[in-house]
């Protein structure tokens, strides 16, 4: 499968999920600012695209639901450490750690859940 074909699966998805409109739904928004999906919407798109793509979805596979940054080693004065962004890149491959790490503020690690993160994901479970 393409990752255009990937893309447009996942973007219908977090449109049924999430009732965005498909034009807010393109590869950099960010699930939580940009789509307004909270914590809760994550398991819910999680089976969604079980579905869509008939694949099963460990739990904690594509949004890590364990990731203590309450650990000191991880995060000091609000900024994630490079320890932390080690553990980020290791729980989250998919995601563009080099982008967050340029300004690790935990205020933004929310944006490491984007719609690409998703297609990213995605993409290595079905081609391996």
């Amino acid at each position: 499968m393409s990752n255009d074909e990937i893309f447009e699966k996942v973007r219908k998805t977090l449109i049924d999920a999430l009732s965005v409109d498909d034009d807010e739904v393109t590869p950099e928004a960010t699930l939580i600012g940009d789509l307004g999906a909270e914590s809760i919407d994550f398991l819910d798109i999680s089976f969604r695209l079980e579905k869509e793509f008939a694949i099963k979805i460990p739990r904690g596979e594509l949004f890590p639901d364990n990731m203590s940054l309450a650990d000191k080693s991880l995060v000091k004065d609000g900024l994630v450490t490079p320890e932390g962004i080690t553990e980020l890149r290791t729980r989250l491959p998919h995601a563009n750690v080099d982008k967050f790490a340029a300004d690790p503020k935990m205020e933004h690690i929310s944006e490491l859940f984007t719609v690409q993160m998703i297609v990213n994901f995605m993409a290595h479970k079905l081609n391996g």
